[in-house]
């Protein structure tokens, strides 16, 4: 596996957009705490997350290509193949196959909830991630026209690795909190 910092330039080469930026830099950081609660390899879960949507603005947010068109770049660009079966898989309606292992779940609640929790600290008065209570993710979670492009379905597989939603977001908050600046809050 490559190093970070080539994986880094290797999204900023491929998304432009800061908002998508910021998007999978909040991913690689709840994936890397989920890994450390789990035992598992912190850089590749880590990678998982801040590579998974690599694919999303050459292939137009097409449902049926993202996700494949991505696993294949990062298979091409050395990226473990567990994580590019995660990447692959994070979008369900591109292939055929299911998520079935722990980093799959993982990768599809993790890169998720980030976008719950960047919608939550909005409403907050400072706008910043920090602010951010659990019980505000939980109860936001439950209202399905708040930030109602957020699958919930795809959170609440926290549940199939072991995770109540209300811990979930706890490690989440708690993981994207430090990077708040760098990702725009």
């Amino acid at each position: 596996m490559k190093s970070r910092e080539y994986y880094l330039e290797l999204l900023n080469k491929n998304i432009k957009n800061p908002k998508m930026v910021a998007h999978c830099l909040a991913s690689e950081a709840v994936m890397r705490a989920l890994a450390k609660r789990f035992g598992e390899d912190e850089d590749v879960w880590g990678m998982a997350g801040l590579l998974h949507d690599i694919d999303v603005e050459f292939t137009e947010g097409d449902s049926l290509r993202h996700g494949p068109e991505g696993a294949e770049l990062l298979r091409r660009e050395g990226l473990p193949e567990k994580a590019v079966e995660a990447v692959l898989l994070h979008n369900e309606k591109a292939t055929e196959i299911r998520r079935s292992e722990l980093f799959h779940h993982a990768l599809a609640a993790g890169e998720t909830i980030t976008g719950l929790i960047f919608a939550v600290a909005l409403v907050y008065p400072d706008k910043k991630i920090s602010s951010v209570k659990t019980k505000s993710v939980v109860k936001r979670m439950k209202e399905k026209l708040f930030a109602a492009s957020v699958n919930r379905e795809a959170i609440m597989e926290c549940e199939k690795i072991g995770i109540q939603l209300d811990e979930f977001a706890a490690l989440a908050i708690a993981s994207l909190a430090p990077i708040e600046n760098e990702l725009g809050f």
